[in-house]
C-alpha cells in the first residue's frame, strides 16, 4: 500500500511538472487565442512578425473574447485577444489596449433604409419591431443576425446598445463577424452587426442617428458605437510574447492597422506598460478615452477599410 501511495505521488510530481512546464513558456513560440473580431489583423501582423524574425511561430487562434481570456488563464495561451473590457472578476489580468474598433450595423445594399436611431435598433433586436415598413423601408420581414453568447463583438452591441433589453431569441446568431457580413450579404432583409474594419461592398453600413459610422466620426464623438480592442495575460509579458506586443505597438504595427480601417491606440510598449494598461480608458469614451489615444489618425482612417 505504502508503495502504491509512493507510486501515485510521484505521478502527480511529474503530472505538476508537465503543467508548469507547458504553461507557455516558449522562446520560439507564443500562441495567441481570443476574439474573431480581433483575430483577422493580429494574422496578418503575427505573419510579417515572422517572415522578418525566421524560426519564431506566433500561432493565432480565435474562439472568441471569454474564451480567449479563459485560455491565458489557463496558462494554455500566451496573449488573449478580447473586443470587450475585462469583466470585474477578471481585473487581476494584465490588459492593455492597442486599438479602437468601430461597430457598424449592416444590411443589404439593395435595402433601402439608409439611417437608423439608436432606439430603433433596440427596438427591432428586442423584438419590438419586426417589419421594415415600421422603419421606413419595404414591407418586409427583418430578419435579425447575431454574433454568439460569449462574442466580445456581441458583448459590445448589448452594453452600448441594448441596455437593459434583451437581443430576442429570434434573431440568428453567428459565431464570427465575417458569417454575419455573408449572411447580410445574401439576404435583402438581413441586419446585423460587425468590426467597421471588415466593412466592404457586399454589405451597406447605415447612419446612425444620421451619423456615418467612421473612423473619424469616433473620434470627434459623434458616432457612439465603437469598442476596445485589447490584448490580455496572465501576468505583464515578457520574452517573445511581449516582443510580439511591442511590434504591434510599432510604428509599423500602427500604420498596418490603420490601412485595415481601426483607430491605433499608444500605450508605450509591453514591457514597460503597467498591469491594467487598458481598464484605465475603456469606457473613456469617444471625447476622452478615442481622441487622447489615437493621435491624428483621423485623417487617415476616415473612409474606414480595405478589408
Amino acid at each position: 500500500m505504502r508503495a502504491v501511495k509512493l507510486a501515485l505521488a510521484i505521478l502527480l510530481a511529474f503530472s505538476a511538472s508537465l503543467i508548469t512546464a507547458c504553461d507557455r513558456q516558449s522562446e520560439t513560440q507564443v500562441i495567441v487565442s481570443g476574439s474573431t473580431s480581433v483575430q483577422p489583423y493580429v494574422e496578418i501582423l503575427a505573419e510579417e512578425y515572422m517572415q522578418q524574425h525566421s524560426g519564431l511561430e506566433i500561432d493565432v487562434q480565435g474562439g472568441g473574447s471569454s474564451a480567449g481570456i479563459k485560455a491565458v488563464e489557463a496558462g494554455i495561451a500566451d496573449i488573449g485577444m478580447s473586443s470587450r473590457a475585462l469583466k470585474e472578476d477578471e481585473q487581476h489580468l494584465w490588459s492593455m489596449e492597442f486599438a479602437i474598433d468601430g461597430l457598424a450595423m449592416i444590411v443589404h445594399p439593395q435595402n433601402p433604409v439608409n439611417n437608423l436611431t439608436l432606439n430603433q435598433i433596440r427596438d427591432i433586436y428586442s423584438g419590438r419591431i419586426t417589419n421594415w415598413k415600421q422603419v421606413g423601408g419595404s414591407d418586409a420581414p427583418i430578419h435579425l443576425i447575431a454574433r454568439e453568447e460569449g462574442s466580445g463583438t456581441r458583448s459590445a452591441f448589448e452594453d452600448l446598445v441594448m441596455g437593459k433589453d434583451r437581443i430576442t431569441p429570434r434573431s440568428i446568431v453567428q459565431s464570427s463577424n465575417g458569417a454575419v457580413r455573408q449572411l447580410v450579404s445574401g439576404d435583402k432583409n438581413a441586419i446585423g452587426f460587425i468590426s467597421l474594419g471588415i466593412v466592404d461592398d457586399t454589405v451597406k453600413a447605415i447612419r446612425l442617428d444620421g451619423v456615418e459610422a467612421t473612423a473619424e466620426n469616433i473620434l470627434n464623438g459623434s458616432y457612439s458605437l465603437y469598442r476596445y480592442f485589447l490584448f490580455i495575460a496572465k501576468e505583464k509579458p515578457h520574452g517573445l510574447a511581449a516582443q510580439f506586443i511591442d511590434y504591434v505597438l510599432s510604428p509599423q504595427g500602427m500604420e498596418h492597422l490603420i490601412r485595415e480601417g481601426l483607430i491605433p491606440v499608444t500605450n508605450g510598449s509591453a514591457s514597460s506598460t503597467a498591469n491594467g494598461g487598458a481598464n484605465g480608458t475603456a469606457n473613456g469614451g469617444a471625447n476622452g478615452g478615442a481622441n487622447s489615444s489615437a493621435n491624428s489618425t483621423a485623417s487617415s482612417t476616415a473612409n474606414g477599410s480595405s478589408r
